[in-house]
């Protein structure tokens, strides 16, 4: 218990330093973009190189983690993530496009990594705290909502000429702040080094069968993938029907708030309700955001909507990972928890490089009404869930 106290903050610590540094790109990297690219519809292609290498480095991250231990792993994750900001800084200096998306991809690749903050907590500790574990330690991407946006804001012209360097050169520092802390974590030996021979290792296929992982996948995957593909859009948005970047920034950090406030009570209300209601709350929530998007442009209406946005997102990326946690045994969750972020931030990568085009080219009302679907299969699975399959995922082992 000495452990679990001691790390949950640290990793909590370490997960605000990586959302105040994505909350600073979700606001400032498609403006920033847009400014340094010659074909503007490219604009968000900073974000969404960010997320590409995500997705590329969840396995190899996951893989040499096993290798070296976590903690090694997350240390040096930080060191990237440091030289990334200070790239992309420099390149904003330059006014060097490509520099600066190759910063983001840097920053995307310490996100592959900081990504498993949420399961080194949940694996740390017995299978009915998993779910308040993850809670905590998204709960420290609170502190996003007010470092992300803000240092945009303020960080606009502390380098004249070159809008935001400062605010990245600034993440450079946060995320040495991480590496410090993060070699005060005190982690478990890793299970796959003491494998059940009562147990053995399933094949990844024969897991993937399972109801647990099948809904888990498919409402983190959706979940995922609307919120990066409105939340991406929404600056420009925002800008296109005249709004200040103060607004933007205001906007954001709300959504942001949204995202992660609620994770104080997420994993006890999943305690109290169950998984699969949870799953069927934030779908309902995120087709409430899209109504509100559909009914107007005003600040009030991004403001409420982006709201919506992260309440739906922490419902359903809560609740769909906790739901993962019971799809497999100790020894089998490198491969699990790779395989689940690789599908996870495909999805992403695809909603954030295809905002831009669709925000460009179609508009804000085809952004919004292009998320209806997933949102709709995501409520089914979490309805189909509830009524034929939580029972006995209850009831059983994975």
């Amino acid at each position: 218990m000495n452990a679990f106290r001691r790390n949950i903050p640290l990793l909590a610590l370490a997960q605000a330093i990586m959302m105040s540094s994505t909350s600073l790109m979700i606001t400032a990297a498609s403006l920033v973009g847009y400014v340094l690219a010659d074909n503007k519809a490219l604009a968000t292609a900073p974000l969404a190189a960010a997320f590409v290498t995500t997705m590329l480095t969840s396995i190899p991250a996951a893989w040499l983690m096993h290798h070296i231990g976590r903690k090694a792993g997350f240390i040096l994750a930080s060191l990237i993530g440091a030289g990334g900001a200070t790239l992309a800084a420099w390149a904003i200096t330059q006014g060097w496009f490509l520099g600066f998306v190759l910063g983001a991809a840097l920053v995307g690749a310490h996100n592959a990594f900081g990504n498993y903050y949420r399961f080194a907590a949940a694996d740390a500790v017995p299978a009915p705290l998993k779910g308040r574990a993850i809670s905590w330690v998204l709960a420290g991407g609170v502190a996003a909502a007010f470092v992300g946006p803000n240092l945009a804001n303020f960080s606009h012209d502390w380098i004249s000429g070159a809008p935001f360097a400062g605010g990245f050169l600034a993440v450079t520092v946060l995320y040495l702040c991480a590496t410090a802390a993060l070699s005060f974590l005190q982690l478990p030996p890793q299970a796959e080094d003491h494998v059940d021979p009562e147990q053995p290792v399933r094949p990844l296929a024969q897991i993937a069968r399972q109801p647990a992982f099948i809904v888990a996948l498919i409402c983190a995957t959706l979940g995922y993938g609307v919120m990066s593909l409105v939340m991406t859009a929404t600056p420009l948005a925002m800008s296109h029907h005249q709004h200040a970047l103060g607004d933007t920034s205001f906007v954001i950090q709300w959504h942001v708030l949204a995202m992660f406030a609620p994770s104080f009570f997420t994993g006890r209300l999943i305690e109290r309700w169950g998984i699969a209601s949870i799953l069927r709350q934030g779908a309902l929530i995120g087709l409430s955001c899209v109504a509100i998007n559909l009914a107007g442009t005003s600040l009030w209406h991004f403001w409420v909507a982006l709201i919506l946005l992260g309440l739906s997102w922490n419902f359903l990326f809560i609740g769909a990972t906790t739901l993962l946690t019971r799809a497999y045994r100790p020894a089998e969750k490198a491969k699990v928890q790779a395989a689940n972020d690789f599908a996870v931030f495909t999805t992403v990568t695809l909603a954030s490089l295809s905002a831009g085009a669709l925000q460009h080219l179609l508009g804000w009302q085809s952004v919004n009404l292009g998320v209806i679907l997933p949102l709709l299969i995501a409520l089914g699975a979490g309805v189909w869930y509830g009524r034929h399959a939580a029972p006995a995922t209850a009831t059983s082992t994975a």
